[in-house]
């Protein structure tokens, strides 16, 4: 890959949302030839805590259906948004798959709480910029809903789930992402 490609991959990635899948189905290998970047993401002290939870097929819909219901559970008449439900329970069926992101905490707390979530953000960058290579549009999610998904699937002592990585194939957004420029963000000393 030529410098030139990279500076394409990184500058050309951007999160594409779930109503913009296609309906195409992303084969395994591909899911862990992605995950597979992700574990060579950067982690002070090895201490790796990046932890993924793949969800495709019929775990869509019994995942949109439980955030969904979570969801109706936590809000009143006065809160609850008929339109909100239906975003949280249709999403995750408009994917061609959803991944978990989840941090384990270091057991021994080597290292701050913040470097173990940086470590795993690195990780979903990785598969970020590696989706994009294969065309796969991906969105990161963080809603408050979240703290409920051990109710969905178990978590190991120290883990909590932290986003939700959206995968699917996607027509090519059209234009491109606007950024100020680094001169703004930069001071050389």
């Amino acid at each position: 890959m030529t410098i030139e490609e990279v500076h394409q991959l990184l500058q050309n990635r951007r999160s594409v949302y779930p109503d913009q899948y296609l309906d195409k189905v992303i084969p395994d290998q591909i899911i862990r030839n992605i995950l597979e970047n992700a574990n060579w993401a950067p982690t002070h002290k090895l201490t790796e805590p990046w932890r993924f939870k793949v969800m495709k097929g019929a775990t869509l819909k019994k995942f949109g259906t439980f955030m969904a219901e979570k969801y109706r559970s936590l809000n009143g008449l006065e809160s609850f948004s008929v339109a909100k439900y239906e975003k949280l329970k249709m999403n995750p069926q408009k994917a061609g798959a959803l991944i978990a992101i989840c941090m384990q905490r270091d057991p021994r707390k080597r290292v701050p709480e913040w470097e173990e979530v940086a470590s795993v953000a690195m990780a979903v960058q990785n598969m970020w910029v590696t989706s994009c290579a294969y065309g796969i549009g991906c969105y990161w999610s963080t809603p408050d809903l979240l703290e409920y998904f051990s109710e969905f699937e178990p978590l190991v002592e120290e883990e909590r789930c932290i986003g939700l990585f959206y995968m699917g194939y996607a027509n090519p957004p059209s234009g491109r992402v606007k950024r100020k420029p680094i001169e703004e963000k930069v001071k050389w000393l």
